[in-house]
């Protein structure tokens, strides 16, 4: 065969087009909150919020994650009537309380995400996280897709997790075109889920910010407790790895209103590597810088998905919801035919 009708090696192909690929540097940064208390008002949290924004831009940063719920204390631990709960919902953004957090970062061209309670006018109720670009521009909401706990009082847990009472569900995982690169991102616990990295990762994501608020005390089954920081480290890690993507964990941790949270925000790498981390449980700034080119190092070869994925193998994930296992192994013959049919003549 000829030189010239030898086929195109893929390997060789992508690591030609990485190597002239330019690089696209952004240094990033998770804004970690400690707790947020009932009675902290707005004008509180938004300080605190731009003194992490001040910090950035003293360190040069592009870009800052900020936690789940950020604005406002987990209100989610109690049962309350609804005119109670909605004070801690907003209703416009940014709204009087936060304006001056768009400001503050706007004069400092640094962009955002935040996470926060919505009402909208026609009456929806959503555990939000937008997405500001450099200039101030909103670039793109997202809606918690996976939302966990419970819709009623339940008296045998020591604090309540009503996020089914109070947030109803997201239904996509949408990226966009900011920062340089493309990006997305997902809340708390969409985190655990694969099916969140990899929708994502089919939308192209090269950065996702993922703010959680986690209780290290895990009340359906506490023997989890202990593995709380290693949980959160892994599901990250895997999905950073295997969709070829940065991603950043942001907190909102430490002892709030007597409920202990998971802080340890995190930045990973698309090789999984654990880049930087939190080292205390109160606000602060967590930085590191990524180059948004790497990505290409594992979605144009490992994790090529137009080369190696199989979708039409993977139908039950969604063509069905629960687990089906086969048959016991021991079933007797007599146990598989109909039951219409045992008793034929």
């Amino acid at each position: 065969m000829s030189k010239e009708s030898t086929p195109t090696d893929p390997d060789a192909a992508a690591a030609a087009a990485h190597a002239e690929a330019p690089s696209r540097p952004l240094r990033v940064a998770a804004g970690q909150l400690g707790p947020v208390n009932r009675a902290d008002s707005r004008a509180s949290v938004v300080d605190r919020l731009i003194a992490l924004i001040d910090e950035a831009a003293d360190q040069g940063v592009d870009l800052v994650a900020f936690p789940e719920l950020a604005l406002t204390t987990f209100f989610p631990r109690w049962f309350m009537p609804w005119e109670e709960a909605e004070q801690f919902y907003e209703t416009e953004m940014p709204g009087p309380e936060t304006q001056r957090l768009f400001d503050a970062a706007k004069a400092h061209g640094i962009g955002f995400t935040l996470g926060y309670a919505e009402r909208t006018p026609d009456g929806h109720h959503r555990n939000v996280q937008i997405m500001v670009e450099r200039e101030g521009s909103i670039v793109g909401h997202y809606y918690k897709v996976h939302v966990p706990g419970h819709r009623e009082y339940e008296p045998w847990r020591e604090f309540q997790h009503l996020e089914r009472r109070y947030f109803e569900q997201g239904d996509e995982f949408p990226t966009w075109r900011a920062f340089d690169g493309v990006v997305g991102m997902a809340t708390c616990n969409d985190r655990r889920w694969p099916e969140t990295y990899r929708c994502l990762g089919l939308g192209g994501a090269e950065l996702v910010m993922i703010g959680y608020n986690t209780p290290l005390h895990y009340a359906p089954d506490p023997s989890q407790d202990r593995l709380a920081g290693f949980h959160n480290r892994i599901v990250m890690q895997a999905g950073a790895y295997q969709n070829g993507m940065f991603v950043i964990g942001v907190a909102k941790g430490g002892l709030e209103e007597g409920v202990d949270s998971l802080a340890e925000s995190s930045i990973f790498a698309p090789s999984g590597e654990l880049l930087a981390v939190a080292e205390t449980n109160g606000d602060e700034l967590v930085v590191a810088d990524i180059d948004l080119a790497m990505c290409a190092n594992y979605k144009e070869t490992l994790f090529q998905f137009e080369r190696y994925r199989r979708p039409e193998v993977y139908t039950a994930i969604t063509a069905q919801k629960a687990a089906i296992p086969p048959p016991p192994l021991h079933q007797t013959p007599t146990d598989q035919v109909p039951t219409d049919q045992k008793h034929a003549t």
